[in-house]
């Protein structure tokens, strides 16, 4: 029988499990892997605005979809997420791990590196390390016991493998407010990028496949400043779209890649490569 490469990108049959899903980079992947056939488990803080996007994924592409609300730095939440999902769904063959912080005080989020808190430090690793942590525990648990194997990517950063060009926020602001990038923020992500190649390692026998993708700068309130400024810097000439994420995420997500796992594939536009 001729191999099907083009049948070997397809999702049918398969849950796939989203957080961050409301996001910029999650709300796209959905709609992605939704196409490519998949059920989807939409997870963000939201449970009421997660339960509209499902809805909306279910009447466009006609799969099954459901909101799940979670807060991923809760144990407790992630724990009690996944068995919701698995209970519903009957099983996870795929997890999007892109939950992210969002700053709430952005003053302290921003301040120097010398005058950084402890406290804040810990409210954003909460969530971009110790969340990361908890659903890929949870997630690769379920799919060790399905015994089918299973696809778990993790969004990391352009700035967990290189340093920010600091340059480049003079002047600059996101939605009408200061920007820059903190170093908890270039820790957190980087852990991500050194955890997933751990449990590429650690899961293999199992069949379970874990890969990072990291993005670039994506294209979402950005004041023209920074554009310029972060475009100067890019091969390309230009910030990425959202939409370019999707295809990397759907290509680790589907057998296509199945030969693929500890790898970092990075979306953005040759920055690393200057």
């Amino acid at each position: 029988m001729t191999y099907s490469f083009k049948a070997s990108f397809e999702l049918n049959g398969k849950t796939a499990l989203v957080t961050g899903a409301l996001g910029i980079i999650g709300s796209k992947v959905c709609r992605g892997l939704a196409e490519f056939g998949a059920n989807v488990v939409v997870v963000d803080l939201d449970e009421t605005a997660a339960n509209t996007f499902a809805a909306e994924l279910s009447a466009a592409y006609g799969v099954q979809a459901i909101g799940v609300g979670c807060n991923v730095a809760a144990e407790s939440d992630v724990i009690g997420m996944v068995e919701r999902a698995t209970s519903v769904m009957g099983g996870i063959h795929i997890l999007h791990n892109n939950a992210g912080y969002k700053p709430l005080d952005r003053e302290q989020y921003l301040a120097p590196f010398e005058e950084y808190t402890l406290d804040q430090w810990r409210e954003v690793t909460a969530v971009n390390m110790d969340g990361v942590f908890l659903v890929a525990r949870e997630v690769g648990k379920q799919m060790v016991k399905q015994g089918s194997g299973g696809s778990i990517i993790q969004t990391a950063s352009i700035y967990g493998i290189m340093a920010p060009d600091h340059r480049i926020y003079e002047g600059s602001s996101y939605l009408d407010k200061p920007m820059a990038s903190p170093a908890v923020y270039s820790a957190s992500k980087g852990g991500v990028v050194a955890l997933t190649k751990y449990l590429a390692a650690y899961w293999a026998k199992q069949g379970i496949r874990v890969n990072t993708i990291t993005p670039g700068g994506v294209e979402s309130g950005q004041n023209e400043a920074f554009k310029r400024n972060y475009s100067a810097r890019i091969p390309f000439g230009r910030m990425a779209e959202s939409d370019e994420m999707v295809g990397a995420v759907l290509y680790l997500a589907s057998n296509a890649s199945s030969y693929v796992t500890g790898h970092n594939i990075v979306v953005d536009g040759g920055l690393h490569a200057w």
